[in-house]
């Protein structure tokens, strides 16, 4: 029997590398033309592998991917990579640190707001997870078939009838987990894993950690099966001898997907008030899997929560501050502007989601502008209300329990207290985290809350 190994065979990486170059404006078509004489598949849709497996073809997609990473994208003026050019695109420019001063146990108005915040992040992936992967029509049509849609409350089959669950069924890790009737605690998900790998990042190395620190930290603690797209071809690329940051651009078609964005609330919860530290945080995590707009997305989601965390800011200047320091011509500035313009113009939520789908579905559903742009539209419809916030950003589709996610951080320090969200969302999660994270498997959200509060005002 053969093991396959998602992600990172490169017969399947071609057909990801041929679409990356069609989205950054490479002229591939001479190679993708040797690829599909040769019998080359285009990329798997959803999954990691092709439904054949093709090593024959091996040696040639090795040649043709390194032949891809030397076409020059005529992007790149406008989508940079190194921090310093990031920088000088934006308006955004970074403040002195003002760190909370401790207060007596149990007072302090910014660790309540973490606590929400992890809760809210919890709660949001939670309700994305059984229909990660489902295409939107299929989303839509289990929902209303529960007498859930607008969406409203947890996923649950209970109702649905045999014929459609068949037709579209929920996402096979998830469901036994995160459908109403199932859930019991919150269960592992790489979306609550790497908030945990950062929190750890952040006690063994301070705010001064480097990209080199991410890299060893994740060999020491993150099991590489828990991986996924960027991120398994960079720990790939790590066990090979590649050093960052070339981790993130050797034969990884996934740099622009949304992987880092997922690992950039720590980042924002630890800077409140300073939304350009905070993106430069991230941005250190982010530059060993992602590049360009991959690496966008984590600073924009950092910044955004770090005005988010201050307790005195709208969800709308939140967002303003996280596209502050975004590259203004980049695709994913594009696609954020174009989330919060429309939520702001069309009541009808779904008729949002239609207009983003229509302008946006030509990208792989990780990838992270799309996702952004879902994101924003979301935050910006739900105006601050932390339901309609996780809802509508699950009911948009795409990376479901991703942007659920964050959508929840985010809403969640606005709610500035665990007690302002609904018990129907925080009484399924028990207080009680599954993750692959060995040292803080079964932790409760409290506790995480007070680790990354002590991040927070660590001088």
């Amino acid at each position: 029997m053969n093991l396959r190994v998602t992600w990172v065979q490169p017969e399947d990486l071609v057909g990801h590398e041929l679409r990356q170059a069609a989205e950054d404006g490479r002229d591939a078509s001479a190679i993708a033309a040797r690829w599909h004489a040769a019998g080359g598949r285009p990329a798997p849709s959803t999954a990691g592998a092709s439904p054949t497996p093709r090593p024959d073809l091996r040696p040639l997609a090795e040649r043709l991917l390194d032949e891809l990473s030397t076409l020059p994208s005529p992007l790149i003026p406008h989508e940079p990579t190194p921090l310093p050019a990031i920088q000088a695109s934006t308006t955004s420019r970074p403040v002195p640190p003002a760190h909370e001063a401790p207060p007596p146990p149990g007072e302090s108005p910014l660790r309540d707001r973490l606590h929400a915040s992890w809760l809210g992040r919890a709660a949001g992936c939670l309700l994305g997870k059984p229909v990660e992967k489902l295409p939107l029509p299929a989303i839509r049509a289990l929902a209303r078939a529960a007498g859930n849609w607008p969406l409203t409350t947890w996923f649950t089959e209970v109702g649905v009838p045999r014929d459609l669950l068949a037709a579209h069924p929920w996402n096979r890790r998830s469901a036994p987990t995160s459908l109403a009737e199932n859930i019991d605690g919150m269960p592992e998900d790489d979306d609550l894993n790497y908030p945990l790998l950062d929190l750890l990042l952040l006690q063994r190395h301070g705010r001064d950690f480097t990209t080199a620190d991410v890299a060893r930290l994740w060999l020491d603690e993150l099991p590489a099966g828990r991986t996924f797209t960027a991120e398994r071809v960079a720990y790939r690329n790590l066990l090979d001898g590649v050093e960052p940051p070339l981790t993130a651009a050797h034969r990884n078609p996934f740099r622009e997907w949304i992987g880092a964005q997922i690992r950039a609330d720590v980042h924002g919860w630890t800077h409140p008030g300073d939304p350009a530290g905070a993106a430069a945080q991230a941005y250190r995590d982010a530059a060993l899997t992602h590049t360009a707009n991959g690496i966008y997305g984590a600073m924009f989601v950092a910044a955004t929560i770090a005005t988010a965390a201050t307790g005195t800011a709208d969800v709308h200047r939140a967002l303003a501050d996280g596209l502050s320091v975004v590259p203004p011509r980049s695709r994913l500035a594009a696609a954020v502007r174009l989330g919060v313009e429309s939520a702001r113009d069309t009541p009808d939520f779904d008729a949002v989601v239609d207009r983003l789908h229509t302008a946006l579905g030509g990208y792989h559903w990780v990838h992270a502008v799309p996702n952004a742009a879902v994101l924003a539209a979301a935050l910006t419809h739900a105006d601050g209300d932390f339901s309609r916030s996780i809802c509508a950003a699950v009911s948009g589709g795409w990376d479901t329990d991703s942007n659920g996610a964050t959508a929840g951080s985010v809403a969640g320090l606005l709610a500035g207290h665990p007690d302002r969200l609904p018990e129907r969302w925080t009484s399924p999660l028990k207080n009680r985290l599954s993750t692959s994270i060995p040292s803080f498997d079964g932790i409760g959200f409290d506790t995480l809350a007070e680790l990354t509060y002590l991040e927070a005002v660590r001088p």
